[in-house]
């Protein structure tokens, strides 16, 4: 090394410490790059994208190959800077050089680097893909054998190094990655993330419940099944006999409408147009029935309890109102349930979904107890009221004003703001 001038020991350090900065820069960005539009960039064909997901396949042997490089040329840059240390200061160049070298190589080849490939992944990433795709090849039996090594000692503390298992995400991180989408829209993540959410609210959250269920009673006179049939706002209608646990079928108004309209609708028509009954056992989470709706061709259902008792009705639109929020007529029917009376105070129907006030109002009442208003209040106060009771739940102070045939027909619902 004495021989070497000065000049060129200066130039191979400093073609060391711009190696060191790049497999330090190579590392962060490979690591920090977003491995969904990467993906999404390799599918349209982005040919950086494509090797780059190439080498994070197997994250073991690149994180092998960045590290054996780094610490061979910072291993080197040492060397090097010992001799320039001993040449210009003597015994004491030693470590001069060494402070000198560990000050240089943090700054340049270590801090700034990764911050910039932090900040800027796809930028340092991409292009460099390329480049250790090359030394992966050239050493990689070296870069096998230390992986090899590795591996074997993680083996025993259950340690898995394939890509798939690092980027599997559970439904809960999903829901946070759509929530932080910055370039989806408000509308778009709300719905999104409300299809995530299906999976825990089952069809009791959504059914109409079976005393608000309305209904063709064919034991009626025929005129009144008919002016039933032509005010009707709903394009669906069970038919039942004296009560809705005497079912007999499930109606669309679409296939009576041509002879209802022209008036030669006869009871016989009426009877063939029934279609067969659809019964939904209680409990079922919404997204598995609305892949039932889906595969039976059906649109309306008949919740079911274990005796088969029908607990209530729900439609594919009551789940699809679930994702997008009410578009039916059925809906906006459904919204008068709640009247604002002030800033803090509504009006509520006993029969409206805890649930759907929850997330309409933004309210937090338990979810657990009941589904319904009504069913909440009986649970907190374990009997039927006679009269005006008053009950707090949480920051809502709940007034029942109003009860029919001991159910809970209406509350005033005064929420305490907090703080």
């Amino acid at each position: 090394m004495n021989e070497i001038p000065l000049s060129t020991l200066y130039l191979i350090l400093f073609v060391l410490l711009c190696l060191s900065g790049f497999f330090s820069s190579s590392e962060t960005g490979l690591m920090a790059v977003n491995r969904y539009r990467m993906r999404h960039l390799a599918n349209n064909g982005h040919r950086a994208a494509r090797m780059t997901q190439r080498l994070l396949r197997k994250p073991d042997r690149l994180i092998g190959l960045i590290l054996l490089g780094n610490n061979l040329v910072n291993i080197l840059a040492a060397s090097i800077a010992t001799v320039i240390g001993i040449r210009l200061f003597g015994d004491s160049g030693v470590w001069i050089a060494s402070l000198a070298l560990t000050v240089v190589i943090l700054i340049f080849a270590e801090v700034a680097p990764k911050t910039m490939a932090a900040l800027h992944p796809e930028r340092i990433a991409f292009p460099a893909s390329f480049v250790l795709a090359v030394l992966l090849k050239v050493f990689y039996p070296l870069v096998w054998l230390i992986n090899g090594v590795t591996n074997l000692l993680l083996r025993p503390f259950g340690i898995r190094t394939r890509a798939e298992v690092i980027e599997r995400l559970n439904r809960e991180e999903l829901r946070t990655l759509l929530q932080e989408g910055g370039q989806i829209s408000n509308e778009h993540q709300r719905m999104l993330v409300n299809i995530l959410d299906l999976e825990h609210a089952t069809v009791d959250d959504v059914m109409i419940p079976r005393h608000d269920i309305v209904g063709i009673d064919l034991d009626d006179d025929w005129e009144t099944v008919l002016n039933d049939l032509t005010q009707t706002l709903y394009t669906r209608m069970p038919v039942f006999r004296d009560s809705i646990d005497n079912v007999e079928g499930l109606l669309h108004i679409r296939t009576v409408i041509a002879k209802l309209t022209e008036g030669g609708l006869t009871f016989g028509d009426l009877k063939r147009s029934i279609r067969s009954p659809y019964f939904i056992p209680e409990g079922t989470n919404l997204m598995q029935q609305l892949l039932e709706f889906q595969s039976r061709e059906r649109r309306m259902g008949l919740v079911v309890d274990e005796y088969g008792d029908i607990q209530g009705m729900v439609t594919l639109d009551d789940i699809l109102e679930e994702i997008v929020g009410e578009y039916t007529t059925e809906g906006k029917e459904r919204s008068r349930a709640i009247r604002h009376l002030d800033d803090d105070t509504h009006l509520v129907e006993g029969a409206t979904s805890v649930r759907m006030l929850n997330r309409r109002m933004n309210w937090d009442l338990p979810e657990e107890e009941a589904n319904t208003i009504n069913g909440l209040l009986l649970e907190v106060l374990e009997v039927i009221p006679d009269g005006k009771t008053c009950v707090r739940i949480g920051s809502h102070e709940m007034t029942i004003v109003e009860i029919n045939d001991n159910v809970i027909g209406k509350v005033m619902v005064r929420t305490r703001q907090s703080g």
